[in-house]
């Protein structure tokens, strides 16, 4: 079993961080959106500054796991890339949206880019002690409680209308509040992760179907049209390994939940002849376009450690699961002829739809393999 995760966790350490901190960072110190299949980068994409802050906690994980030396600077290049480019005169928050030449071509404030920049600003303090950082988190959560906090619960999309609000914004939320709660032990972002949680007990999940829905009304119900019943097993996994990391600070009593969630994603979203988790599925016709993601495996990775970790009287083998998951990436998405690139997404017949590896999926990449040294280590110790 540990011959995968052995691979797994070489790859990132010797070939996509240090592919990444070096051609995929241009000469202003942002980060290329993406990779084409060539493995040069893709200059002429737009710039989401979420996949800034996504690769600002890359670079501080690399860094403090000795994957690269460089982190605090690559850190720093981003954060001075988005402060000069990505805000507007006289604006409080950064824009969503830039073009390749660096200008904003929309300026809206994002839900979901606010969960990145936080994440990044918690794993900033924890690893370079950046108080600067910490200031910001703290100055951003006033912020979106401020201009963002929506009834009944939960914050807006952002500050522009929508037909839909969503979980995902909110699952990214619950885990930069729990990670700045580990890195600081202040209480305040345990009672923000808290108000998540709130609602994912009473709008998210949906304990008898065992899933966890994606879009929703303005109220928190169940969106009316078919955009409503759609599942993604890559989220309901994503959820098991938040929930145990929520029960380690608060013993929420959360196994059930966990143990419907995880096993209800494989029963719908795992593909028999490719041992791959199906992007989504609508759970009212349990129709699926049979397309697959690289980020989902990731997440049923952490999921899988994390069940392994607090069901251990279990006689299922969660552990043989989280070596099939790390099979599945190595085998259908990393790619062996360009240096650490991967593929995003394959068809239903598992072909390459997508050959492009987006620097975003890095971050799902990375958080996984954090999640998997401490086995390696175990394994290492027994041997």
């Amino acid at each position: 079993m540990k011959n995968n995760l052995y691979e797994y966790v070489n790859w990132l350490e010797n070939k996509a961080l240090p592919y990444w901190s070096t051609l995929a960072i241009d000469e202003l110190g942002s980060s290329y959106e993406k990779i084409n299949a060539n493995g040069e980068p893709d200059i002429t994409s737009d710039r989401r500054v979420r996949v800034q802050t996504r690769q600002m906690f890359v670079f501080s994980v690399g860094h403090k796991l000795g994957w690269i030396k460089n982190g605090f600077s690559l850190v720093s290049g981003l954060e001075n890339y988005i402060s000069k480019y990505a805000k507007k005169p006289g604006a409080i928050h950064y824009a969503h949206l830039l073009n390749y030449q660096h200008e904003i071509i929309n300026d809206d404030q994002d839900l979901y880019d606010i969960a990145f920049l936080l994440l990044a600003y918690g794993w900033r303090y924890h690893v370079f002690n950046d108080l600067n950082a910490l200031n910001a988190a703290n100055e951003l959560l006033s912020q979106i409680d401020k201009q963002l906090k929506d009834s009944p619960g939960g914050w807006s999309e952002g500050s522009y209308e929508t037909k839909f609000r969503r979980q995902n914004p909110h699952m990214h939320l619950f885990e930069a509040f729990l990670s700045l709660y580990k890195f600081t032990n202040n209480a305040k972002w345990l009672a923000k992760a808290g108000e998540v949680y709130c609602l994912f007990e009473t709008c998210f999940m949906d304990l008898e179907q065992g899933v966890v829905y994606e879009f929703f009304s303005k109220n928190w119900e169940k969106a009316a049209c078919d955009k409503g019943n759609t599942v993604e097993p890559g989220h309901m996994m994503e959820w098991v390994w938040l929930l145990r990391q929520y029960q380690k600070y608060t013993q929420a009593p959360v196994d059930k939940i966990c143990n419907i969630l995880y096993h209800n994603a494989l029963k719908l979203g795992l593909e028999e002849n490719s041992g791959l988790l199906l992007d989504e599925i609508n759970i009212k016709t349990l129709v699926s376009s049979g397309t697959k993601r690289c980020w989902p495996m990731t997440e049923w990775l952490k999921a899988s450690l994390a069940q392994a970790e607090y069901e251990k009287a279990s006689t299922y083998n969660y552990l043989q699961d989280a070596e099939q998951a790390a099979s599945g990436i190595l085998t259908h998405f990393i790619r062996s002829t360009a240096q650490g690139a991967y593929v995003d997404q394959l068809d239903k017949n598992n072909d390459v739809i997508n050959d492009t590896a987006p620097a975003s999926t890095l971050y799902h990449l990375v958080m996984a393999g954090v999640e998997v040294l401490p086995l390696i280590k175990e394994f290492s110790h027994a041997s």
